[in-house]
């Protein structure tokens, strides 16, 4: 029987579509799906039939494994609780998106352990896991009404292109599957990048839509040190931070991204383009550092979540971060490891200047003997 084919382009609320779905999935039918990458074929994680059926349909050899894709990071961690936090970098950074993440899947907390058994060994076939989110919002809507996760696959026969528009779907797969959401061509057309993380190490399996360049940048960690208008202050503890970084890691400043750290600063309430103050940049000089090309940003909700670590100058901006990325409050802290306020020296002397950037230098030693490089 060829597979029922919804067009959800064309139906006016995809809510009946989405209960379809799910239905079929519980019922271990086989649902093929657009995501932003290519089309994927799923069955429920739960249901060993429909597994089982998935992987007769890819004639997958055993030891290969499929993905599991899960609606959010927080799931995520559910089935992989020993996620590096490069892991969790990579995860905050690209998810939902192009990327399947594969990590160690060993801890007997994982929700895996309770997967039935042979279900288990077609996800968690070595010791890890392959865990996606895609960005796709129909998917995303299956995923959060589905009692569990989906046993994800492109939507081919082994050896055979990757699928990107629904007709290629019904082309290669035709009657073993039972229902195929049509949502036009895939945004990308490309497979996701697969990713091995394991402790600090990353290792790329396969090239897709993310570069390995891309990828790496991305695994770095990011610090972002915070003030009021990204002009004195924040600018200052920047380039202070990077120059102590490097420092510590034995490079140079320019080169401290190529080491896997970047540093950026920005602005609770700044405006995007503006110049450091004067007395800031004569400050840095006087120390061998350069701070005549900042432009100021304000911290945006991107910046916010995608940063490791926050810190901010004083317990007002931590307030304001706090209050405006709940997300991000277990990852901001001020900048003084004394817990005092670092206080603003716009508009005053040099030597205020001066005092304020020996005040920023000492706090920020202490925090990068706190970093684990």
């Amino acid at each position: 029987m060829p597979p029922v084919v919804i067009d959800i382009r064309n139906v006016d609320d995809s809510r009946d579509v989405v209960h379809r779905a799910v239905q079929a999935l519980a019922e271990g039918r086989i649902v093929a799906f657009p995501t932003e990458t290519v089309y994927g074929v799923a069955a429920s994680a739960l249901d060993v039939r429909g597994v089982e059926r998935l992987l007769a349909l890819k004639g997958r050899p055993s030891g290969q494994p499929l993905a599991l894709a899960v609606k959010s990071l927080d799931d995520a961690r559910d089935y992989a609780p020993d996620l590096s936090p490069l892991a969790e970098r990579l995860a905050r950074r690209c998810w939902p998106g192009p990327l399947t993440l594969v990590a160690p899947c060993t801890s007997p907390l994982s929700l895996a352990e309770q997967l039935p058994p042979s279900v288990r060994a077609a996800i968690v076939p070595g010791g890890t896991i392959g865990l996606r989110v895609p960005a796709h919002g129909f998917i995303l809507d299956v995923l959060r009404m589905l009692a569990g996760p989906l046993a994800l696959t492109s939507a081919n026969r082994r050896g055979e292109p990757d699928a990107t528009t629904a007709e290629q779907v019904i082309a290669a797969l035709g009657d073993d599957i039972q229902m195929v959401i049509d949502d036009g061509p895939c945004r990308y057309g490309q497979a996701s990048s697969v990713v091995r993380v394991e402790g600090n190490q990353l290792r790329v399996l396969r090239e897709g839509v993310v570069s390995e360049k891309n990828l790496r940048r991305l695994a770095s960690l990011l610090i972002v040190v915070v003030c009021t208008g990204n002009t004195c202050r924040s600018p200052m503890a920047e380039v202070l931070f990077r120059h102590r970084i490097a420092e510590k890691v034995g490079c140079r400043d320019e080169e401290l991204e190529e080491h896997g750290v970047v540093v950026m600063s920005a602005g609770i309430a700044a405006v995007m383009g503006s110049q450091a103050a004067p007395e800031a940049v004569a400050v840095l000089a006087r120390r061998g550092l350069d701070l005549s090309r900042h432009e100021s940003q304000p911290l945006s909700a991107q910046l916010a979540r995608q940063a490791d670590i926050i810190f901010a100058m004083t317990r007002s901006h931590l307030s304001a971060i706090e209050a405006q990325w709940p997300d991000a409050a277990t990852r901001a802290k001020l900048l003084s490891p004394d817990d005092f306020d670092i206080a603003d020296p716009i508009g005053a002397s040099a030597d205020v200047y001066e005092r304020c950037a020996q005040q920023l230098d000492a706090a920020i030693a202490a925090r990068v003997e706190d970093l684990s490089l």
